[in-house]
């Protein structure tokens, strides 16, 4: 009986090695069938990039790092349209014409 169970597992061991090395086949082409992050198109602000969020993947990346990066690039660019829109208000010097 012991004899039964050795074959088996040797069996089963080539059977695994075969699999793994291409020759029982091969896998069906693999298609993406998740949608792309959407972000809207023209130029971006802070809301934008706080809204997206990335899809889970086994062996991805850190969701923390991700959303630390985003909530900096945010900030970035809602401080960069601050101050487009200060630069855009602020007087510009001169007399007025009369």
């Amino acid at each position: 009986m012991m004899w039964f169970f050795a074959i088996l597992v040797v069996l089963a061991m080539g059977g695994v090695a075969l699999v793994a090395s291409g020759r029982a086949g091969s896998l069906p082409e693999e298609y993406d069938d998740r949608p792309d992050v959407r972000v809207p198109a023209g130029p971006l602000v802070g809301d934008d990039l706080r809204r997206v969020r990335f899809s889970l993947a086994f062996r991805g990346y850190r969701m923390s790092e991700v959303d630390t990066l985003l909530a900096r690039l945010a900030e970035q660019l809602d401080e960069g349209s601050r101050r487009a829109s200060d630069a855009d208000e602020a007087p510009r010097g001169g007399a007025d014409p009369v």
